[in-house]
């Protein structure tokens, strides 16, 4: 396969043209990582001011009390979003749901330990602690390869 990039300032955007003589298996997947969703934009409020968060700093998105909070080095951020909605706009290569409540960014996990019947512990690199719940220990194993 080829591979030319060419810049041009009159493109204000990318522009992606595949020339092929057939369509094949390897077309096809280039297509869908093209087409993928692209991750979006998640804004959270803290000491009354809008911050836009990169998703590469969250440690962890939650529900509590009807409230949804992603929580960064830098502190915890309320979002104006439910979970699900949160869940659709991160990268999910990157972010995995880990029970009905709670998101992790898998880049940000210090280790997962399956000692604990049923359940799976999980520490952050920033010391926290939370549990992956049964329905999803099925899913992060897959993840993890066992």
């Amino acid at each position: 396969m080829q591979v030319e990039i060419k810049i041009d300032s009159s493109y204000k955007e990318p522009k992606i043209i595949i020339l092929t003589d057939s369509l094949t298996e390897e077309v096809n997947s280039i297509m869908e990582k093209l087409s993928e969703h692209n991750p979006g934009i998640l804004s959270g409020i803290k000491d009354g001011k809008i911050t836009i968060l990169e998703q590469n700093d969250l440690l962890k998105v939650y529900a509590c009390n009807g409230k949804v909070s992603a929580v960064t080095d830098n502190g915890e951020y309320v979002l104006k979003i439910r979970l699900y909605e949160a869940e659709e706009i991160l990268n999910p290569s990157q972010f995995i749901r880990i029970s009905n409540s709670e998101i992790i960014n898998l880049k940000k996990v210090k280790s997962f330990d399956l000692n604990f019947a049923g359940t799976i512990y999980v520490e952050l690199i920033n010391g926290t602690t939370t549990y992956v719940s049964r329905r999803y220990v099925k899913k992060i194993k897959q993840i993890l390869g066992m």
